[in-house]
């Protein structure tokens, strides 16, 4: 009977210690080894052994690490943004003051290619006709690289060029060109040796007297068809003189590197008669320097023309 009241009061004392919730604390299993249940993120936190002002104190200490985290990711973007825009915001803040902010490399390009055309307008054009070649050879007289031959300068008698291409194909150029416009421009005389020019010369003396022949014809050794640069058109004669294609000459053969050598109100000057057929090529940059100027060759280069006897 002791046994049994012992027994009931052993069973009245473990449900008076459940009731006051000291089981867990008496519980000699280590709390890893208790079978885990299904609970609430603070209810684990409890059973674990973290009271709940302790968790709070750990979200208080993680969010604050977080939000300094934050913080220190948005200001180094911030800095690293400022830092890559301040050299931009600089320069716009420089044109924006007054001082013209730099061109970009395309517009100075268009700007440097636009000032490159203007300089060189002639040498686009299909017309254009290069200098012509200078001849390294005693006796030759060139003024800025342009081969002189008037009564004041001579030529070798020896010096047999021939017809230059380059005036032969410019010549073709402007032909062709006068045709298109329904006028007949041929090439009538081209180059001419010094003997064959002594022959015209002492024709001319014998028919009409030297001092005519002079106003008219070159003596041998001073005429520019031997430089074979000079050709002479259609009539060689006053004839020409008014035609549409003496007017259409004088006009337009600059643009294919030719001058009118021999204009009018000029015999002072050239020591040589009004000549509308007779042309000189001296290449499209200086031909069209000459007929801009209204100058003969002699006064562009500041020279004379008359036998020095």
């Amino acid at each position: 009977m002791k046994r049994i009241s012992r027994i009931t009061l052993m069973l009245i004392a473990a449900a008076s210690l459940t009731a006051c919730g000291t089981v867990g604390e008496l519980s000699s299993f280590p709390i890893s080894d208790q079978p885990a249940a299904p609970v609430s993120g603070s209810e684990t936190d409890t059973a674990a052994g973290v009271s709940d002002a302790d968790a709070a104190a750990a979200d208080d200490d993680t969010t604050a690490a977080s939000a300094a985290d934050s913080s220190e990711t948005v200001t180094a973007a911030d800095t690293d943004t400022e830092e890559t825009s301040s050299p931009a915001e600089e320069n716009t803040t420089e044109g924006s003051a007054g001082e013209p902010a730099a061109e970009p490399a395309q517009q100075q390009s268009t700007q440097q290619q636009s000032t490159q055309s203007q300089t060189s307008d002639t040498s686009s054009d299909v017309n254009y006709g290069p200098a012509p070649v200078q001849y390294d050879i005693p006796g030759l007289t060139y003024i800025n690289g342009t081969l002189i031959a008037n009564k004041s300068y001579s030529l070798p008698a020896d010096f047999n060029p021939g017809l230059d291409p380059t005036c032969q194909a410019q010549f073709n150029k402007l032909s062709s060109a006068a045709a298109a416009e329904g006028l007949n421009i041929c090439l009538s005389s081209g180059f001419r040796s010094y003997d064959y020019q002594a022959q015209i010369y002492d024709d001319y003396c014998a028919r009409d007297g030297q001092a005519a022949a002079d106003t008219y014809s070159a003596r041998p050794g001073h005429s520019e068809h031997q430089t074979g640069l000079a050709i002479d058109v259609n009539q060689i004669d006053d004839t020409f003189i008014g035609t549409p294609e003496a007017i259409w000459l004088e006009n337009h053969c600059h643009e294919y590197g030719f001058i009118l050598r021999y204009p009018q109100g000029k015999q002072d000057i050239t020591g040589y008669k009004y000549e509308s057929w007779h042309i000189r090529y001296v290449g499209t940059d200086l031909s069209y320097a000459i007929h801009d100027s209204g100058l003969t060759l002699e006064e562009y280069f500041g020279i004379d023309s008359y036998y020095h006897e």
